[in-house]
């Protein structure tokens, strides 16, 4: 329960939720807001080590912007990254850098620091309070403010070294609340919250907040909701929802990218009455957030200090440096329905940065988004090119119509036949949920994959009746082997780290050691295709 006086928190509630309803439709598409947004990042840049080395002006327009700043991986920032952990100070962004924030090391398995300036900070600040109020706005309840928000993420532990400290977000978004927040929503306690993710801290954070306790807002990936919800559990599999044991819980901010396959279990663990709320928030910044139905996308935030860019994903190459001339469009330019990569400068000082992101717009005005993926991890075994989302969409909309339950996912690329003829196909590695009344088999499930595959995407079709990719392979494992993964190979996350796909072997080959599908060697033995492939 909050400190302060219910009206006077409900007041201020509705004041702010006025306040971004009016800039919301006070700015339309976002485009001036993206024109201010860059005016200030260049007015910035320009007093930089990294904009004078670019000739980089305050004033600078957008074709001069884009003229004098290439394109950059995150990794290409590396150099001048280590020099601000250094000490040094004005070269990414003006001033000396003290905290910096972990990536989530998803494609590559290692979390990379980047920098979190002062104004980076206040980026978090006003973008995550815009995320709660659009919940404001959607539900019209101001309750969520008079309770404690239970945050489920990777801990807020900062590990330092000299004058600097470094953590993952869950440490920068608490670095960058307000003393009130702190000391009235948060929760839990810094010395809980400090602990990094694992059952022990989960139980720990469940014997602290009984039933009936004031906790009116949950935040974290979907499989840590769904951790929680199960350890409030306990043994007893009939126990009610999360709304039952915390009556003032109304909201479930979820972050982690496609959690399509947990939504229903995630609604059935919190319980009537509690809204799950999408938030797109990444290392570099808080891109977006939910403001309708989930399927209507989400609301990207044009005007908390980033400028965005878009790269049609059919231009990127896979990895290396990236080629000049690459076609980068402005939000005034991108159109619906293509997959983009995503491009962002930051108060960070990241500038014109690829982000290892793929977006689609839903809608243009207002600006509204769904991410499809990550751009390193798309399955491309002969040119077909089928992103996260295609994959996860594919498996619910297969599983559900036969009630089939899967957990979890991963699907690889994998050699039927060596060379000199070469022969590749997919290798779907499924868990079912124990129970499942109508449990597959593998080559079932594989067919009826296979078949919606094809309807859905024209690339795949091609190359299947072609011969150039044969059917796919099913690998149905035990309950617990994705857990077992996460506890073995993923860093602080879990299974929210777990990729729906990557275009090579290590999780694959991770999964076939653990699932002893086969003895060792890098895939499983080769087989003959079926005849016909």
């Amino acid at each position: 329960m909050t400190l302060a006086p219910a009206f006077l928190v409900k007041f201020l509630a509705s004041y702010r939720a006025a306040r971004l309803r009016h800039r919301l439709a006070a700015g339309g598409p976002g485009i001036a807001a993206q024109q201010t947004a860059l005016a200030r990042l260049c007015g910035a840049l320009a007093r930089t080590e990294f904009g004078r080395l670019h000739g980089l002006p305050a004033g600078a327009d957008l074709a001069t912007f884009r003229q004098r700043v290439p394109l950059r991986r995150v990794e290409e920032f590396r150099g001048w990254i280590e020099r601000m952990a250094g000490g040094a100070s004005d070269v990414l962004w003006p001033g000396r850098c003290r905290h910096f924030v972990y990536t989530a090391g998803t494609v590559t398995g290692t979390p990379r620091p980047l920098p979190v300036t002062a104004d980076l900070l206040a980026h978090y600040r006003g973008a995550l309070a815009d995320a709660l109020l659009l919940h404001v706005l959607r539900t019209g309840s101001r309750e969520i403010f008079l309770g404690r928000h239970l945050h489920l993420g990777s801990g807020t532990a900062l590990t330092c070294a000299g004058e600097s400290s470094a953590g993952y977000l869950d440490a920068m978004a608490w670095l960058s609340l307000s003393d009130w927040a702190r000391e009235n929503l948060y929760a839990p306690d810094r010395a809980l919250a400090d602990r990094s993710d694992s059952p022990e801290r989960t139980a720990a954070i469940v014997q602290r907040y009984p039933a009936g306790a004031p906790v009116s807002l949950l935040a974290g990936t979907p499989a840590a909701l769904l951790a929680l919800a199960e350890a409030a559990r306990g043994p007893d599999a009939e126990a009610a929802p999360l709304r039952a044991r915390w009556p003032r819980l109304e909201c479930a901010v979820h972050t982690g990218a496609l959690p399509l396959l947990l939504l229903d279990d995630l609604r059935a663990a919190l319980g009537p009455g509690v809204c799950p709320h999408e938030v797109y928030a990444a290392a570099e910044g808080i891109f977006a957030a939910q403001d309708g139905e989930a399927s209507a996308g989400l609301r990207l935030f044009t005007d908390v200090g980033l400028f965005f860019e878009f790269v049609p994903v059919r231009e990127l190459p896979a990895g290396g440096e990236l080629p000049p001339g690459l076609t980068c469009l402005t939000l005034a330019e991108v159109q619906t329905g293509t997959d983009y990569a995503l491009v962002v400068t930051t108060p960070g000082g990241l500038c014109r940065c690829v982000m290892g992101d793929r977006v689609r717009f839903v809608s243009t005005t207002p600006p509204r988004l769904i991410v499809t993926g990550r751009t390193e991890l798309q399955l491309d075994t002969c040119g077909e090119q089928i992103c996260e989302r295609t994959l996860t969409t594919l498996l619910q909309g297969v599983c559900t119509r036969s009630d089939w339950k899967p957990v979890a996912f991963h699907v690889a690329p994998y050699a039927l036949r060596p060379a000199p003829r070469p022969l590749h196909c997919h290798e779907w590695w499924i868990e079912l949920r124990p129970g499942t009344v109508r449990t597959p088999t593998g080559p079932v499930l594989a067919l009826e994959l296979d078949e919606e595959l094809r309807r859905r995407n024209p690339d795949y079709e091609a190359r299947r009746l072609h011969g150039q990719i044969a059917e796919p392979v099913v690998r149905l494992v035990m309950p617990g082997t994705f857990a077992l993964w996460a506890q073995t190979h993923a860093a602080p996350g879990g299974l929210a780290k777990l990729s729906p796909c990557r275009n090579d072997r290590r999780v694959a080959d991770q999964l076939a050691g653990i699932a002893r599908f086969h003895a060792g060697g890098s895939q499983p033995p080769l087989r003959e295709p079926a005849s016909g492939a």
